[in-house]
C-alpha cells in the first residue's frame, strides 16, 4: 500500500492569504495529495528570551514572521476541498484553553465531514507561553496532557464533565461533536514524550527527524509501548521539513521551481524503510510565491508515486 503523502499548506509571508490558500489546497487535492497541514508560530521576539527550539545562541528563522493562525488556514481549505484529511501539524497545546481547541477542532472536524486530525505538541518557546498567558512554561507538559483528556471529554457524549488541574467543566452540553472520534498524534522526542504517546495519543508525529533518528525513536517507542501494555497500533506520521534550492529565474524565462525533489524523495524513501503511514511536506518555506509552491509538490508527489512511495 502506498504510503499517504501530506502537504504543508501555505502560512508564510510571502504568500497572499486571501487568495493562495484555497488555491493551494485545490491543487493539492487535484494532484492527489492525501492530506493538507498547518503548523503554529504565535510570535517572533525582537531580543528572543531563548534560541530556536530553546537550543543558546540559535537564530529564530525569518521566515517565522508574519506566520498565519493554524486552524484558520486550516479551515479556508475546509471550505475548497472534499477528500484530503486537514492535520495540524503541530498546534502548540499548551498556548490554548483546553475548552475552547477542542470546540474549535470539534466544529471543524464537524464541517468537513469527518477529516480532522489533531497533532499536538508541548512547545518550547517562553516568549510563546508569556504572551498567551495561559499556563507557565514549566508546566508545559502537564498542561498538554489535559488538554488531550479535555478533548476527548468534550468530543464524547453529553452532558460533558471535567475536573482537571486547569479545566472544570460540570455537567454541560458541548457541540458540535465531531464526525467520528478526531485521532490525536502527539510530538515527541526524549523517553518522556515518547510516554506520552503511548499512554494518550493515537499516534506519533515526530518532527524534522533524519532516517537514524527515526529509527531510534520508533523502537524506543516500541519499548515503551511493550513495558505499558499498550496493544492499540500507533500510527506514524513524520514531519518532513524540505528547503528547495531554486534555479535563477529571469523575467518571461521563469522556469518551474526545481531543486533537490530527488533528494528529498531518497530522504522518504529512507524514513519509509523505517515505517510510516503517512508523511507531512512542509515545502512551503523557499518558493518565492504559490506558483512555485504548486510546482514543487507536483514534481515531489509524482517522483515520489514513481519511486514506489
Amino acid at each position: 500500500m502506498a504510503i499517504r503523502l501530506g502537504l504543508g499548506l501555505p502560512q508564510l509571508r510571502q504568500y497572499d492569504l486571501a487568495k493562495d490558500v484555497t488555491d493551494v489546497a485545490r491543487t493539492a487535492e487535484q494532484i492527489g495529495y492525501d492530506s493538507l497541514w498547518v503548523y503554529e508560530r504565535l510570535l517572533v521576539p525582537e531580543s528572543p528570551s531563548q534560541g530556536l527550539y530553546g537550543i543558546p545562541g540559535l537564530p529564530w528563522p525569518d521566515h517565522y514572521r508574519g506566520m498565519a493562525h493554524s486552524l484558520v488556514t486550516l479551515t479556508l481549505a475546509a471550505a475548497v476541498t472534499e477528500r484530503t484529511r486537514l492535520g495540524t501539524g503541530i498546534v502548540v497545546a499548551p498556548l490554548h484553553g483546553p475548552a475552547q481547541l477542542a470546540k474549535a477542532l470539534a466544529t471543524l472536524d464537524a464541517a468537513s465531514g469527518g477529516r480532522v486530525i489533531a497533532g499536538l505538541g508541548p512547545g518550547w518557546s517562553t516568549d510563546e507561553f508569556a504572551a498567551a498567558g495561559v499556563r507557565p512554561f514549566e508546566e508545559r507538559g502537564r498542561t498538554l496532557d489535559e488538554v488531550i483528556d479535555v478533548c476527548r471529554a468534550v468530543w464524547g457524549p453529553d452532558p460533558v464533565s471535567y475536573d482537571g488541574r486547569i479545566t472544570k467543566i460540570d455537567a454541560a452540553v458541548v457541540g458540535p461533536k465531531p464526525v467520528r472520534p478526531i485521532p490525536i498524534l502527539v510530538a515527541a522526542a526524549g523517553r518522556k514524550a515518547l510516554t506520552r504517546v503511548v499512554d494518550h495519543g493515537d499516534g506519533w508525529i515526530p518532527v524534522a527527524m533524519g532516517a537514524q533518528a527515526y529509527a531510534d525513536g520508533w523502537q524506543r517507542l516500541q519499548d515503551i509501548a511493550a513495558e505499558r501494555g499498550r496493544t492499540q497500533p500507533i500510527e506514524r506520521v513524520p514531519r518532513v521539513n524540505a528547503l528547495y534550492s531554486a534555479k535563477a529565474h529571469d523575467g518571461a524565462d521563469r522556469q518551474p521551481y526545481q531543486g533537490n525533489a530527488e533528494q528529498i524523495v531518497e530522504d522518504l524513501a529512507a524514513l519509509a524503510e523505517v515505517g510510516m503511514d503517512e508523511v507531512l511536506l512542509d515545502l512551503q518555506t523557499t518558493p518565492r510565491d504559490a506558483g512555485e509552491l504548486k510546482d514543487v509538490a507536483a514534481e515531489v508527489y509524482e517522483k515520489a508515486r514513481a519511486a514506489g512511495l
